[in-house]
């Protein structure tokens, strides 16, 4: 069985760190064999960019096949996900309760 493929976020994701974020993600994505996990526990600063990258990460895997856990979302991070109609798409991968 392949091991599953480890993520984070930084602890910082605004606007000015999206794109290079999600093309790091991106890559490590398409190189993926199996599961991958993103751990999103360090994210303290961030804004709705943040959620385009978590939903970008979401639709690769899903092109990709792979299964995709997000762990450690920020409650904050949830509930920005709700007010934008969002928390569906991500619910579907977070395997943890949100953290504080």
């Amino acid at each position: 069985m392949t091991p599953a493929t480890t993520m984070a976020l930084p602890a910082t994701l605004t606007h000015a760190q999206a794109a290079a974020v999600a093309q790091q993600l991106q890559k490590t994505l398409l190189s993926a064999k199996q599961t991958c996990v993103l751990d999103a526990s360090a994210l303290q600063q961030f804004d709705s960019s943040a959620l385009a990258v978590l939903l970008a990460v979401c639709r690769t895997a899903a092109q990709q096949s792979l299964a995709l856990q997000i762990i450690g979302l920020p409650k904050r991070a949830v509930q920005l996900a709700t007010l934008y109609g969002v928390s569906e798409i991500l619910a579907g991968h977070r395997s943890q309760a949100p953290s504080p």
